[in-house]
């Protein structure tokens, strides 16, 4: 339990907080996002323990005292309203003044760019498992004729494959929607994911990787599972600050939950949840592709990560039994 402290401290106050904005109904509702955050995140904790087994102690500190302030007033409050400033044309300070005197206005300005965010974090998503499911020196597999046939070991040994992939669905998407506005979205996530991981292969041999560059990629991955998070927080809430709080306690948790999961050495001890992980992920980010054109419920997006993470958790306890 001692690696959920901070995450009930910060509960707490944000409750506290919460009921002083609008009573217990926002209280409610700020449970209510947390374990919207916690269902949409589960999977970013499996990945970003991942990462974070590989830095040093501090840097591992630093991803709870340095990214909660990023995640909670940066993703979870600044971005949406930097998306609205630059969508009407407005400073930053009219569009805190807009989502305080009209949430209804600020929510139909974000609402209608959301498909720009939504191919964005889908672009940078799809970067994430294709890097792992075409790794060629992995050598664990789950789903064995899948990951481990000679179409894919011939394909994972080609230079850039990731990147070729990436591309190729990026022109699919710019010739099924004729936008270039999404086009620049798509195409800006995975040069940014291109950019991080060409910083991490320089300077991985300087521990940087497991410092500064493996914290901006922590960051950057948990600002692409929270789009989903922020918009459909608006189904429960439009006050921008019971927003923050509710999803600010969701994404400590998921914070805690990948401490827990270094500390424990639990993707070693359960060889395939990484595995589930980044299957959950390659289906939020065609989930975010597909929510261009049609709508899909959170709930749904929540209940197919959680579902893959369990399969893999209950293939590594089989697993484990058979072989330990």
């Amino acid at each position: 339990m001692k690696y959920f402290y901070s995450s009930f401290v910060i509960t707490a106050i944000g409750l506290i907080l919460s009921y002083y904005i609008g009573g217990f109904s926002a209280i409610y509702i700020c449970f209510l996002l947390g374990v919207l955050e916690i269902s949409l995140s589960f999977d970013n904790a499996v990945v970003n323990a991942k990462v974070l087994k590989n830095m040093s102690p501090i840097w591992q500190q630093r991803f709870i005292v340095w990214g909660i302030p990023i995640a909670v007033f940066g993703m979870r409050f600044i971005f949406p309203i930097l998306i609205v400033s630059i969508a009407a044309k407005i400073g930053m300070i009219e569009t805190f003044m807009l989502a305080l005197n009209n949430p209804d206005k600020y929510h139909e300005i974000l609402s209608n760019h959301k498909n720009e965010i939504y191919i964005f974090g889908g672009g940078f998503l799809l970067m994430v498992f294709n890097e792992f499911f075409f790794d060629d020196t992995k050598d664990t597999h789950w789903i064995k004729h899948l990951e481990n046939n000679p179409i894919t070991k011939f394909t994972s040994s080609i230079q850039s494959i990731s990147v070729i992939i990436a591309i190729a669905v990026g022109i699919l998407i710019t010739w099924i929607t004729a936008n270039s506005t999404y086009a620049i979205a798509y195409f800006s996530a995975i040069l940014l994911h291109i950019i991080i991981s060409s910083f991490n292969e320089k300077f991985s041999s300087g521990g940087i990787r497991s410092g500064l560059m493996g914290f901006l990629y922590l960051e950057t991955l948990d600002a692409s599972f929270s789009f989903d998070g922020v918009i459909g927080a608006f189904a429960l809430s439009e006050n921008i600050f019971i927003i923050m709080i509710g999803l600010g306690i969701g994404a400590m948790f998921v914070r805690s939950i990948t401490i827990y999961l270094v500390k424990k050495k639990t993707l070693d001890s359960f060889i395939y949840l990484e595995h589930g992980a980044h299957y959950a992920i390659l289906c939020l980010a065609l989930i975010m592709f597909f929510k261009v054109f049609r709508e899909v419920s959170e709930i749904v997006t929540g209940t197919i990560g959680f579902a893959f993470i369990l399969a893999a958790f209950i293939g590594s306890v089989i697993y484990n039994k058979k072989n330990i």
